[in-house]
């Protein structure tokens, strides 16, 4: 499909019906104060993996940003916290991407997350500086890369584009020196806000044989 020429809007309010049809398992979350709605939202697999993920990043990088814990620590907490992640992506997204003979994608997340937590413990506990210096580089391109693998998978210009602002999110962080674990906490957890919160464009279908 080209993504050219596509006629979706690449984020919209979220559209009840429309996500009923495309997802199965929905969740919906209210808020209420005094008898009065404040806040509903309703939350498809995907939606609530961006939102862990969200939860996860910003214990993550903030931890390393403002916290006095070692190192050593820290590593062994992210470990952790990523590997918990990642399973939770795994339960939750299996059955979709399954429908749309799509495990490929959530196979390749997999391989991202864990390449990157091998990579962020042999900087920290073996020492090795090049990506020790460099942590906050790897996390943002390796989820630039994801984004748009799983872009392209899902004919989705809004995942492309979140890709995209990773991949300049790198050329940032020089320029802000001593502060990179904020600004990529705050690049990371607004993206997945954003994913979270909107319905974007997917073009993929079921496969005929799931969809009978």
């Amino acid at each position: 499909m080209n993504l050219l020429h596509q006629t979706k809007p690449i984020l919209r309010r979220k559209q009840r019906d429309l996500y009923c049809q495309e997802y199965q398992s929905l969740v919906s979350l209210y808020l209420k104060i005094a008898g009065k709605t404040i806040y509903s939202g309703l939350y498809s697999c995907l939606d609530q993996v961006c939102l862990i993920w969200g939860l996860i990043v910003a214990a993550i990088f903030l931890t390393a940003q403002f916290s006095p814990i070692s190192w050593t620590t820290q590593a062994i907490a992210w470990s952790i916290l990523t590997i918990a992640g990642t399973l939770a992506m795994m339960i939750l997204t299996h059955f979709w991407v399954k429908q749309r003979q799509l495990n490929w994608i959530l196979y390749t997340w997999v391989i991202l997350m864990g390449g990157g937590i091998i990579l962020t413990d042999c900087g920290i506990f073996l020492g090795w500086g090049m990506i020790l210096t460099n942590l906050s580089h790897l996390w943002l391109g390796l989820c630039s890369l994801g984004y748009t693998v799983t872009g392209l998978g899902l004919n989705s210009r809004a995942l492309l584009l979140v890709g995209l602002g990773h991949l300049l999110g790198i050329l940032i962080l020089p320029h802000v020196m001593g502060w990179q674990f904020l600004a990529t906490a705050i690049i990371m957890v607004m993206s997945l806000l954003i994913l979270a919160e909107t319905q974007w464009d997917i073009n993929v279908s079921k496969t005929s044989k799931d969809s009978q």
